[in-house]
């Protein structure tokens, strides 16, 4: 998203320097809530629900916090215009956009994949991290986590990839290799491997929502609507 006028343009170095601070905060209260918790030694799919909540929302903070710094600093001052964060009406085609990227391209990513590797690949491997996580859940908890997943994480991972990471890229190199790198990085930092090649193109997508609308407010409903089908979908299989 290459700036508008009045806008400051972000370097990659701050991106990244951005990134890596919210990386580390995150960890480091991640870590602290897990030692406090006395959860340390037990599994990430197997810690009290309370434990994800708290986990989840706190390192929110370090995202907000590092880009405000980052708007006061470098940007205009304004969080919405530094980070594209506005919504249109037309932004609603965001819905399908997300609900068809988890339907159909998925789909096509993952089925020549598990031809090959058939274990590797398997739908249940793909599913298995949103799955363990929902079925955990009580009818309480339920509403947190689909608060978390559909709502929250959306929000968060479109400000820092597309906002900041992907702004920052697209205003130094070619737009399709920015659109490539910044998926690339998003699919990555998640850790999960099985499920790599469909956050990657998923990523790409959002990244072109993000190039298209020159706003966040695309990418978001997109996500938001790619989360809500699995948590849909799975919740579904389960009944």
């Amino acid at each position: 998203m290459r700036p508008v006028p009045g806008q400051a343009r972000l370097s990659i170095g701050t991106a990244a320097i951005t990134w890596f601070v919210c990386f580390v905060a995150s960890g480091v209260i991640t870590a602290v809530i897990l030692l406090v918790s006395g959860n340390t030694e037990i599994p990430s799919d197997e810690q009290p629900m309370w434990v994800f909540a708290v986990r989840a929302t706190a390192t929110w903070i370090p995202v907000l916090l590092c880009l405000r710094y980052v708007s006061r600093r470098f940007g205009v001052g304004k969080f919405a215009d530094d980070f594209g964060l506005s919504f249109r009406s037309s932004d609603l085609v965001g819905i399908p956009v997300g609900v068809l990227s988890n339907l159909v391209l998925l789909e096509l990513i993952y089925l020549p994949l598990r031809s090959v590797f058939p274990d590797t690949f398997a739908r249940a491997e793909v599913e298995k991290p949103a799955r363990s996580l929902l079925e955990r859940a009580d009818t309480g908890w339920l509403v947190v986590v689909i608060v978390i997943v559909v709502v929250g994480a959306p929000l968060f991972e479109e400000l820092l990839y597309r906002g900041l990471i992907f702004r920052a890229i697209e205003g130094r190199i070619a737009t399709y290799l920015a659109v490539i790198a910044s998926a690339f990085w998003f699919a990555f930092v998640h850790g999960q491997p099985v499920q790599f090649p469909g956050l990657f193109v998923f990523g790409i997508v959002l990244a072109y929502c993000a190039f298209r609308s020159r706003r966040l407010g695309l990418g978001i409903l997109a996500h938001f609507a790619f989360n809500a089908t699995t948590v849909v979908t799975l919740l579904a299989k389960q009944n």
